[in-house]
């Protein structure tokens, strides 16, 4: 390990206390792992779109302009919950503000934001997705988009928090989708189960005459309280 990694990973003494090297250079393999993930699945194009995971008191984050792909072990991110940068030399993603956002008023440990395509569509025509599908449930209840701002700013970040209150995804009006998880892994699914149900929505309320039939509240209640059990226990 360089001298410079060392100072870009070593550990740090700041509000929630020590993290080790070994810690944040795993979360940054993974980050970007995800990151190139959102690329390669089409959820983004270029270098929009950011993601972020918290270790301790440390919110690792993409950089602002780096195409993923380039981004190597020293380029390890990351800021406090505040916004003061505490690794790495590489400026934090423009959309920080709603990260930290994320990071400060909910249990979230990762968030993904993305431009999908669908998703970003759908914004630009509703104020809610229709609960097209019981997976609905697995964010929260039907997702709600939040009111245009410009990208980058304290506005967006609060638009967001209201069009997330009890769920873990929403859209952004002309923009794209944020949702956060317990892990990368988790967060990320969420996001791609968000842009599949705004494609499906999409395919079905386009055909001539016909009206895409919707869940109720009721079913959507039971489809939720079935998600929270499902999957392999501990896995």
């Amino acid at each position: 390990m360089t001298e410079q990694r060392r100072e870009r990973e070593g550990v740090r003494e700041h509000a929630g206390g020590a993290r080790s090297a070994a810690e944040v250079a795993d979360a940054w393999e993974a980050l970007v792992a995800t990151a190139r993930r959102t690329v390669s699945d089409g959820l983004v194009v270029g270098t929009s779109g950011n993601v972020s995971v918290r270790v301790g008191d440390t919110v690792l984050v993409t950089p602002s302009g780096v195409p993923y792909d380039r981004l190597t072990p020293d380029d390890v991110t990351g800021v406090d919950l505040e916004g003061r940068q505490v690794l790495g030399t590489l400026v934090p993603t423009s959309e920080l503000p709603m990260h930290l956002a994320v990071h400060r008023t909910t249990d979230a440990r990762a968030v993904v934001h993305t431009h999908a395509v669908h998703a970003t569509a759908v914004s630009t025509l509703v104020t809610e997705l229709p609960p097209i599908h019981y997976m609905t449930g697995a964010l929260g209840g039907p997702v709600q988009v939040a009111p245009y701002a410009t990208y980058g700013t304290e506005e967006l970040a609060r638009n967001m928090l209201r069009a997330l209150a009890g769920r873990t995804g929403c859209l952004l009006r002309n923009h794209g989708t944020v949702t956060y998880g317990t892990t990368l892994d988790q967060a990320y699914d969420r996001t791609a189960q968000l842009e599949w149900m705004c494609r499906l929505w999409l395919t079905a309320s386009s055909m001539p005459g016909l009206t895409p039939s919707l869940l109720t509240p009721e079913q959507l209640a039971r489809a939720g309280e079935r998600l929270r059990g499902y999957g392999q226990p501990g896995r």
